[in-house]
């Protein structure tokens, strides 16, 4: 007897007039607002200029979600090409079916495209975004809520999932996995913000522990879903998915801490090359009142000295001399060679009366 348990909405779309609302693209719009809100924020810290991540995501979300039901649909064919199905509900994205698999796969190409025309590394970029994707994947899973779709097995848990009856679907309580990767990829954001904090990951690394976090989670949600999955010596398609996408994800990040350790000193040339970071930022004011003490402050420089063999009327070139000048340099050369042979003589003689005297002293 389920003394508790979690009731699903009897509705996943209202209508306002003939315009329909549905809660699954809601939940997706939401997860991709609080990616780029976050990720602007974690860009403007690193160095980078307010709404670059934005203009990137222009190019990002679109190809995400043709990836993402790109895999949906390949991996999954016999819902829309079998026997008794249609071929145009492959195009109804609304009625669920993202393979986030594809989504960060094909998003990636979009994003390497916007950085491209930025001229902004992508990996500094899937750094800043990293934790922001994984809330907008905690948010979206609740669109699973509201078509009822992608729970476990059944259970009496007081958090069990209440699922009404319907096509594919029997009536009963289950395990909400929808609601345990949700948490898992909250978990795997505080994860990632806090690792990059503490140890200043760059070069790719925060997005990698992301991927890898993710993917350790989704292996065992994965095990506990019962809806139609293609399977591979006993476990379902996308478990070896998970597994496949962890190693790839902890080689990168060994080898890329071995090869490239630190973090980017510039992330957007456009910054580094003089503009404001953050226009209105909270160090801005502060950085252009030091900056003109600075300047105010600084040592007059003195004027350069004359530059032999400058051009005559530009800065540091010395009056031409004129045309006897070089007779007279000439001569006074000649003149200290003559008295540097005197000394030289007066030498010799001082020595030579020093050994006479020896001599002298001897004989006596």
């Amino acid at each position: 007897m389920t003394l508790a348990y979690i009731p699903s909405p009897s509705t996943g779309v209202i209508h306002l007039g003939p315009i329909p609302l549905r809660g699954y693209a809601f939940c997706i719009i939401i997860g991709v607002f609080v990616a780029v809100w976050l990720g602007n924020k974690r860009w403007i810290a690193r160095g980078g200029k307010p709404g670059t991540v934005a203009d990137i995501a222009v190019w990002a979300v679109p190809f995400g979600l043709v990836g993402g039901r790109l895999y949906h649909v390949i991996t999954d064919y016999q819902l829309y090409f079998g026997a008794g199905r249609n071929w145009v509900d492959a195009f109804k994205i609304w009625e669920g079916g993202l393979g986030i698999w594809g989504a960060i796969a094909l998003g990636a190409v979009g994003a390497w495209i916007g950085c491209r025309l930025r001229g902004i590394p992508l990996p500094a970029w899937a750094d800043a975004l990293a934790p922001g994707i994984a809330l907008a994947q905690a948010f979206g899973r609740w669109g699973n809520w509201f078509n009822q779709e992608l729970y476990g097995r059944a259970t009496d848990l007081p958090w069990a999932v209440k699922i009404t009856e319907g096509p594919n679907r029997e009536a009963g309580t289950y395990h909400p996995t929808f609601l345990y990767e949700s948490l898992w990829c909250v978990g795997v954001a505080l994860l990632v913000i806090w690792a990059d904090r503490r140890f200043k990951l760059g070069h790719g690394r925060a997005f990698a522990l992301y991927v890898a976090s993710y993917c350790a989670g989704r292996a065992w949600i994965e095990y506990m879903r019962v809806d139609e999955a293609h399977h591979i010596l006993g476990l379902r398609l996308n478990v070896w998915t998970a597994i496949v996408v962890f190693v790839l994800a902890v080689t990168y990040f060994v080898l890329s801490a071995r090869l490239r350790p630190g973090r980017e000193e510039v992330v957007e040339p456009q910054v580094a090359a003089g503009d404001t970071p953050a226009e209105g930022g909270k160090d801005a004011p502060k950085a252009a009142v030091a900056g003109a003490k600075a300047v105010k402050d600084a040592p007059r420089k003195p004027a350069e000295p004359a530059k032999p063999g400058a051009k005559p009327g530009t800065p540091g070139a010395e009056a031409p001399k004129p045309a006897g000048g070089v007779k007279t340099d000439l001569a006074k050369t000649d003149l200290a060679k003559t008295d540097l042979a005197k000394t030289d003589l007066a030498k010799t003689d001082l020595a030579k009366g020093g050994e006479d005297e020896a001599a002298g002293a001897g004989k006596s």
